[in-house]
């Protein structure tokens, strides 16, 4: 892999988009049209980054900061994928991270945020493309485009440096009736081959894992996004918090950001995933 700082400098550029805030029923709250920009400076030894934020009827509100390291919360991929955010979750704190996933001249990051008492609190969609495209954004997405077989390369990287794994996966999405899917999950080889199966209820642009002792919810979001977490944390229990992002009818990214049973951050995963059924 590339250092981090050369990952980083992949999402260099301005970004013209804006952040769409969701309650946890997937219910519009705000949209903010928004303009960031990343600027390689000093050789590109330092990154320049210029938060604007354009709320209607209001004064423009801009942010700046400047990076030459960064920070252990963060981790980014080859092609500029990253996340960042609290390295521990616990009770009576507020926990939040931060997902990007970059194709082209386009980005699309999530923010999930779950509150003092660990209950998912909202999300914000950041859709956002280069200055001088004009790259469409994608449809919505729904469930018939999640439907099939679809054959994925993952790569995991962790937070203390150490060595990148790989491993391949399988995921199988088919729909029961017209309110319920069935989803069949297997990845590694060997002894430390896994599969798991769950079953969702279908809820308008939701879809709700109940199976488990702490439901799950994926909201499927505009320009192809999805967001997948558990509506509660509860101590002592591991925890994975995901995005995706439907690239086009055959493609799919996701990252995946793990926590034990103590609440600390463990690994960060990207699956490239294509659909062959």
């Amino acid at each position: 892999m590339k250092s981090q700082w050369d990952c980083l400098l992949e999402n260099l550029g301005e970004w013209q988009g804006s952040f769409t805030r969701f309650s946890p029923q997937g219910d519009l709250v705000e949209d903010t049209p928004t303009i960031v920009s990343l600027e390689g400076l000093e050789d590109n030894k330092l990154v320049h980054q210029v938060v604007r934020r354009l709320p209607p009827n209001q004064p423009p509100q801009e942010m700046v900061l400047e990076y030459r390291s960064l920070s252990r919360s963060i981790l980014f991929f080859d092609n500029g994928a990253f996340s960042q955010g609290s390295m521990q979750w616990g009770p009576f704190s507020e926990f939040g991270v931060e997902f990007g996933l970059i194709e082209g001249d386009r980005r699309l990051r999530i923010v999930q945020m779950f509150n003092k008492e660990g209950n998912f609190d909202f999300i914000t969609l950041i859709r956002e493309k280069l200055a001088q495209s004009h790259s469409p954004e994608r449809p919505p997405l729904t469930v018939d485009q999640l439907l099939g077989e679809w054959i994925g390369e993952a790569t995991i990287i962790y937070p203390d440096w150490r060595s990148p794994d790989k491993c391949s996966s399988v995921l199988k999405i088919d729909r029961l009736d017209d309110s319920h899917i069935h989803q069949q999950l297997s990845f590694g080889s060997g002894d430390r081959s896994r599969t798991i199966e769950s079953q969702a209820r279908i809820e308008g642009s939701r879809l709700i894992f109940e199976q488990s002792e702490f439901p799950v919810q994926v909201l499927m979001l505009a320009d192809g996004g999805s967001s997948n977490c558990p509506l509660s944390l509860q101590p002592r229990h591991a925890f994975v918090l995901e995005v995706g992002w439907l690239l086009d009818s055959k493609r799919r990214q996701r990252l995946i950001r793990s926590y034990d049973e103590k609440g600390g951050w463990v690994s960060l995963t990207l699956v490239t995933e294509e659909k062959i059924r």
